[in-house]
């Protein structure tokens, strides 16, 4: 690193390297100064017009015309009222918000890239972590997949350990996280735990979305104290804030004050008191600073005395109070920083990077293998899916209903061969639907944890949505395959293993197909609702159409058994179980071919090949369909 020109800054290592290590974490240690100008953003929202019924869509305003700059070493805090832009203009600065932002930010004069995201940390406000696995559980897994291959796994351990340390999580760390439905670690040391999550990649550009929010005044202060040294270590830090308290306030380098989001002061924390006071909006009490701003941003002035050029007290209204302190901006800040901005691009601090670590920015895509991925990824969700896949309750949902399907069709003896042939549906419908149901909330359940990791750029699509699929095979698997065993011998059917075995695989492939279809409707509606809802339909439909209850559909509408993989595995199942030259007892003294019987010809024994090869198609078609949908998943 000796080749860096004297304007730019020293890179800061968080934790030590291996010895003789060319490790790509030396360059993406480098600061980052931040900058952002003439930001504006709309949105379109849909309101209801004064007719009954009708709709009209308007265009509203959520961010206008906000500039600022943060260096390394500095915190820049963004104060306002609820739904004032705070969260929106953080969003926008971490390259993750959806729809049309006009403006410029740049990143040491680069536009946002792959290279940046995986160097920037972002703490939302809402803290989204695994309830089922313990603190060191959840860091070092954001170890293995955030920290580049060329550490090996002890040195991302000790990593770990040295943040457990510095947060103050030591005490806590084998405790669970929690969730609304078991008791884990408390509110502060969630969002400590979250901060710990992007602080092991050392990030050089850290955001935080309200990170005192819901936490009583020591732990909001203990948790800026350590935000403030993180800074100190020569990042750069930008947050929103709510309310915070006077020592709070003091410990920001930078403030934006945004009222409905347009800015009404940007500049140092310490002289914003002196610049509300040169335009007339002063306080005789000892406040809060950050109490007096945020009654300015709405609309409501202190004890003051503002005086217009004509001489009269200005109405206190609202309204009015923000149009002037919006016009006092533009007078007295917007020139100002705009001179700021270009003294700073015309200094040759942004031109003068090295060059090596500026390519290497925007060259890096990956900081660890797919496979190193996937395999990280599979144990996580095994880790954290360990309590609720094996459950007592689903376990006892299987094996009753097995056990009570086996006493219903005890013993069938084989001339009763309508019990049998509805024995083999029920094969196809139970695991048709049982499994559908349950991977319909697989996606919907982790979006916000995709959401977030994602636009980390913590790993592929691809290798995150292998390892989930892959992860719930045990437990997919597992239990047919017991209820299979129990109602197959309990219900007498053909006693050959070979049978037996080709019945079993049927039914656990008919498991496969119709949990991909249920992963495709969740991942396509991301909505639990509603996909529960079109999961009800499509197996209602299904059941309907799979060839059991209605022999001789209208031609018409015959298509739709063809779209049924209930209607293959029941076939599949009649196929194994029975064969041409099958005969059964029809009366007391004759035998019947079990091909002529009516509800085993309207489906035939013939062409089982093909069925397996349509449900082929089905189970990778709905995979890939799942597949793709997740790709539409964004930034909140």
């Amino acid at each position: 690193m000796s080749d860096h020109s004297h304007n730019t800054p020293t890179p800061v290592l968080a934790f030590p390297l291996p010895q003789n290590s060319h490790s790509p974490l030396q360059l993406t240690l480098y600061p980052i100064t931040l900058k952002f100008e003439e930001l504006v953003y709309k949105v379109k929202i849909e309101e209801k017009g004064s007719w009954w019924g009708t709709w009209k869509t308007r265009e509203k305003t959520i961010l206008n015309g906000i500039t600022g700059m943060v260096c390394p070493g500095e915190i820049l805090a963004m104060l306002g009222p609820s739904g004032s832009g705070k969260t929106t203009l953080l969003t926008a600065l971490g390259g993750r918000l959806a729809g049309k932002l006009s403006g410029k930010i740049s990143y040491n004069c680069q536009p946002f890239s792959g290279g940046i995201k995986r160097r920037t940390g972002f703490v939302a406000q809402d803290d989204v972590l695994y309830p089922h696995l313990t603190v060191t559980e959840t860091l070092f897994f954001t170890a293995l997949l955030r920290l580049p291959s060329s550490l090996s796994r002890d040195e991302k351990g000790q990593h770990v350990e040295k943040v457990i340390t510095e947060l103050g999580l030591t005490r806590c760390r084998n405790s669970m996280i929690g969730g609304p439905l078991f008791r884990g670690i408390s509110g502060g040391e969630k969002k400590r735990v979250s901060i710990g999550q992007e602080m092991l990649i050392n990030p050089s550009l850290l955001l935080l979305d309200e990170p005192t929010s819901g936490l009583d005044s020591t732990t909001a202060q203990r948790i800026l104290t350590t935000i403030k040294r993180l800074a100190s270590g020569g990042r750069t830090v930008v947050t929103t804030i709510h309310q915070p308290s006077s020592r709070l306030y003091h410990m920001f380098d930078k403030v934006v004050l945004l009222s409905e989001g347009s800015p009404i002061y940007t500049g140092p924390a310490s002289g914003a008191l002196d610049y509300f006071s040169s335009i007339g909006f002063s306080t005789s009490l000892t406040v809060n600073p950050a109490d007096l701003l945020l009654d300015l941003a709405n609309g409501i002035s202190p004890d003051f005395k503002q005086t217009s050029e004509q001489g009269d007290n200005t109405e206190q209204d609202p309204k009015t109070i923000r149009e002037a302190l919006i016009s006092a901006y533009e007078k007295n800040v917007a020139t100002r920083l705009k001179t700021e901005l270009c003294n700073m691009d015309n200094s040759g601090y942004s031109h003068n990077k090295d060059v090596s670590a500026k390519s290497e920015w925007k060259s890096q895509q990956w900081c660890t293998s797919w496979w190193h991925q996937f395999s990280v990824l599979l144990q996580r969700g095994v880790r954290e899916r360990r309590y609720e896949a094996f459950n007592r309750l689903r376990i006892f949902q299987v094996i009753s209903v097995a056990v009570l399907g086996g006493l219903l069709w005890w013993h069938t003896p084989t001339s009763h061969i309508e019990d049998r042939i509805a024995l083999l549906f029920f094969f196809s419908v139970f695991w048709g639907f049982y499994p559908l149901y349950n991977a319909v909330f697989t996606f919907p359940q982790e979006r916000t944890m995709l959401i977030k990791e994602r636009s980390s750029g913590m790993y592929r699509l691809s290798s995150y949505f292998l390892a989930r699929t892959v992860g719930d095979l045990p437990l997919e698997l597992a239990l047919p395959t017991a209820f299979v065993f129990i109602i197959y011998w309990m219900g007498g059917l053909k006693p050959d293993p070979i049978t037996f075995i080709l019945s079993l695989l049927v039914v656990l492939y008919n498991v496969l197909v119709s949990q991909s279809l249920g992963l495709a409707i969740g991942a396509i509606l991301m909505d639990i609702k509603q996909a529960t809802t079109l999961a009800s339909v499509t197996t209602l439909v299904f059941l309907i159409a799979g060839g059991y209850y209605v022999q001789q559909i209208p031609p018409f509408i015959v298509w739709l058994k063809y779209l049924s993989y209930s209607y293959y595995c029941y076939k599949l199942l009649l196929g194994v179980q029975y064969s041409d030259d099958d005969y059964y007892q029809c009366s007391n003294v004759e035998w019947c071919r079990v091909e002529d019987f009516p509800a085993v010809k309207s489906m035939g024994l013939n062409h089982l090949w093909l069925d397996v090869f349509v449900m082929a198609l089905m189970l990778l078609g709905y995979r890939f369909v799942a597949y793709l949908a997740l790709h539409r998943v964004r930034f909140r």
